[in-house]
């Protein structure tokens, strides 16, 4: 049983209600990711996890009109709410994918997916070192891995963004990385704020095919290349965000040690 797990939350600071914007007024952005998910071959199974916060009712009535299954977890530890996600649905495997990635190519999903099932690692990313544009990455890893990082991590960071903990302890769990043929990751298709939405409305226009896949994006960027203005100016720094968080946690741990 190979289980995708979506975060999505209403939630966001630079675009609120993200997850359920509907792009060219026609379909939630949640639900085009769905529809591109719902291309991979080896994918059995697919819950969106979100938030127990009201706001997010919002999710929840979406995934009850679309006969989609779900899980209901912790707002800011999101590493909790993956952990009794996985557990409640007995994945052994875990595909993750965030909610913000409506372009997330299912091809590029079964290719990881194949290389992790054909490899003995415990985790397998896109990312270490990112060669996908943002908006592509896939992450995977095994249950008993996101057992021992829920049991073990401690920082603000970890428990956040799910898998700092996997990643940082290369001497606990066995690492690969899967990368594209060329270095892309410059170019931009997460949805952060409104520019980035913008952006993600025009390619889906532009491309007609199902699923839309990298390939795709590339070409029009290609042949469209002022597209790529539309949002290059923002900073994904979610994660540096975190950080300072840890800063902030491990001096107030020292405090009360010392005191």
């Amino acid at each position: 049983m190979i289980g995708c797990i979506i975060q999505a939350r209403m939630g966001s600071s630079r675009l609120p209600g993200k997850a359920m914007k509907k792009l060219n007024n026609e379909i939630p952005m949640l639900k085009f990711q769905l529809e591109q998910l719902k291309f991979s071959r080896y994918i059995n199974k697919i819950i969106i996890a979100t938030t127990t916060l009201e706001n997010d009712n919002f999710i929840i009535d979406f995934c009850e009109q679309n006969n989609l299954e779900y899980f209901r977890g912790s707002s800011e530890d999101v590493l909790d709410r993956y952990y009794n996600c996985a557990k409640k649905f007995e994945f052994p495997i875990i595909v993750r994918i965030t909610s913000d990635n409506p372009l997330i190519d299912p091809e590029i999903v079964d290719k990881v997916i194949n290389e992790f099932l054909n490899s003995k690692c415990d985790y397998m990313t896109t990312e270490y070192p990112k060669t996908f544009p943002l908006g592509f990455a896939v992450e995977i890893f095994n249950f008993k891995s996101l057992e021992k990082a829920w049991k073990d991590s401690r920082l603000p960071s970890e428990r956040e963004h799910v898998t700092p903990y996997l990643i940082k302890n290369k001497d606990l769990f066995e690492h690969k990385n899967y990368s594209y043929h060329q270095n892309i990751s410059h170019l931009r298709c997460t949805v952060d704020t409104d520019d980035d939405f913008k952006l993600i409305e025009k390619i889906i226009k532009k491309i007609e095919t199902r699923p839309i896949h990298l390939i795709n994006v590339v070409e029009l960027f290609q042949n469209e290349p002022r597209l790529i203005e539309m949002n290059n100016h923002i900073k994904h720094d979610g994660y540096e965000r975190s950080l300072k968080d840890d800063e902030e946690f491990l001096k107030n741990t020292s405090h009360e040690k010392n005191n």
